[in-house]
């Protein structure tokens, strides 16, 4: 008796009946249609003869091709990618303007169209939070400083390209490389370093460094003075393995008051000549600030200790000197000349419309022109928002060098300060922005009236009345860069292993 061989298949797809000629002519096959879309796969029926049951063994049959077909791996479907077309940007034309400027123009710590690249953007500040180590080890941290250095090759590259030879390089390359726990050398970065340098110095740029407000050789604190030496050191040690030259200098400000100008003045001269290696004094310049120090008050130290001056316009046009600046200009180029070091000087604006004197420290995006009064052969940063734009800018304008349009970018419209109690001011419960909420993006520092002369005040702009009733979708944003902006601060306290309000009194704040 003949015996028969059940496939059994899904009982809604109807059967198709079929002769197989294969078999014999009096087999019946039954094909199923399966309902997966991946496989192709037939179901049969097969009845099989007594001969062909002695022989089911070699049978040959649409099981055999199914089970051969199993064990030939499938071809993935290649997904193909979004032909995006590149974007093209509306560069409006600029008004030609004349100067006898020949220096260099630079920026600080980071490219913008580099930041931006998706999905590997290029950036040297790279940073984390003292959690982070704690919980995936230092050598995250200096994993993170590794990457730093191999895309400030990148930069400097790009900078080469587009003719820029002058650039500020981020204090964040090495997180908590200076922290006195969790501190380490840069040797273990020297090759990465020295492949810098040594781009830096065949294209002849020039490379500096500024270390954050919390570097502060004047305070009354010895905890302080103490971090701000392993601060200085960490940067020395950047700069010593890249092998620079005189030329990279570390731009530090005087500080606080401490309710006492000339005691803070002579603590500096004594931790200068007492604390620090000369490696550090060598590196060491001062700038004048738009709140404490003057340039006309740091001239005399500068003098005495052979620290050049570098002067910033900004800071000078809210903290003025008495002197005007085609008498103070030549005092100052002259503090750069004992130790043989090419003057460099700071240039930024005040955003439009600013009108206090917290509004007029930020910086707007771009430069409308260069001074009538700058000197002609040294360095100036650009301490703009647009950072490499801002120079590119600058070029266009006074024809300084060439530049690839294919690298310009508009400048974006200058956001409006929304002041407290200002009824002009409309909230736009759609806008996804500070402006929108009346806020700016991190609390700023500014003049307090109950402080003693010479101090500041942290501020904390609260939000607007009519931000209150703001849907989520506007509240949280901020909220986020809110979130940001206390985590970075968090980031420098940890440094110097303190809290907010410890840090405050240290660096001279009040705090309200």
């Amino acid at each position: 008796m003949a015996k028969r061989k059940h496939i059994i298949a899904p009982r809604s797809i109807p059967d198709i009946e079929v002769p197989v000629d294969a078999v014999t002519q009096s087999e019946t096959v039954v094909l199923r249609r399966s309902a997966r879309v991946k496989k192709s796969v037939t179901y049969t029926e097969v009845t099989l003869t007594a001969d062909a049951e002695a022989n089911e063994v070699g049978v040959e049959s649409p099981l055999t091709d199914l089970e051969e077909a199993e064990e030939s791996p499938t071809k993935k479907r290649m997904r193909r990618g979004k032909n995006e077309e590149p974007v093209v940007y509306d560069i409006p034309p600029v008004v030609q303007k004349e100067t006898a400027f020949k220096g260099r123009l630079g920026y600080a710590c980071l490219n913008t169209i580099l930041r931006a690249l998706k999905p590997n953007p290029v950036f040297c500040s790279r940073t984390c939070r003292m959690e982070t180590i704690r919980k995936n080890g230092l050598q995250y941290a200096k994993d993170l400083g590794l990457q730093n250095s191999r895309d400030l090759i990148k930069i400097i590259q790009w900078n080469e390209d587009n003719n820029i030879r002058f650039f500020r390089v981020s204090s964040e390359m090495f997180p908590f490389a200076s922290h006195s726990i969790h501190g380490y050398s840069l040797e273990y970065a020297a090759k990465e370093l020295k492949a810098a340098g040594d781009l830096a110095k065949r294209f002849g740029h020039r490379l500096t460094a500024h270390p954050g407000q919390f570097t502060q050789l004047a305070s009354p604190h010895e905890n302080v003075i103490t971090a701000s030496v392993r601060e200085l050191d960490y940067h020395c040690q950047m700069l010593r393995y890249m092998e620079l030259d005189k030329d990279s200098v570390i731009i530090l400000h005087m500080g606080g008051v401490y309710g006492d100008k000339p005691a803070t003045l002579e603590r500096f001269r004594e931790t200068f000549r007492t604390r620090l290696t000369q490696e550090m004094r060598d590196r060491i310049v001062l700038e004048n600030d738009e709140m404490c120090y003057s340039a006309d008050e740091l001239l005399p130290v500068c003098r005495e200790l052979e620290i050049p001056l570098v002067f910033d316009y900004h800071h000078n046009w809210i903290n003025p000197s008495t002197h005007p600046l085609a008498e103070l200009l030549p005092q100052i180029l002259a503090t750069w000349a004992p130790r043989g070091i090419r003057p460099k000087q700071h240039l930024s604006e005040p955003r439009p419309g600013a009108q206090t004197v917290m509004e007029k420290r930020a910086h707007a995006d771009r430069c409308a022109g260069l001074p009538l009064d700058l000197p002609v052969d040294m360095d100036l940063m650009i301490e703009a928002k647009d950072k490499e734009q801002a120079v590119l800018h600058l070029y266009r304008i006074y024809s300084l060098a060439s530049v690839i349009h294919e690298n310009l970018r508009p400048e974006k419209p200058p956001k409006p300060f929304v002041r407290r109690g200002d009824s002009s001011a409309n909230v736009d419960p759609n806008a996804d922005s500070d402006v929108a909420l009346g806020i700016d993006a991190e609390p700023e520092v500014t003049a307090g009236v109950d402080a003693e002369p010479g101090t500041v005040t942290v501020d904390e702009p609260p939000l607007m009345e009519g931000a209150a009733n703001a849907d989520a979708s506007t509240v949280l944003p901020v909220l986020r860069k809110r979130k940001r902006a206390a985590n970075s601060r968090v980031v420098a306290l940890e440094a110097l292993e303190t809290d907010s309000s410890e840090m405050a009194e240290v660096v001279g704040l009040h705090v309200n």
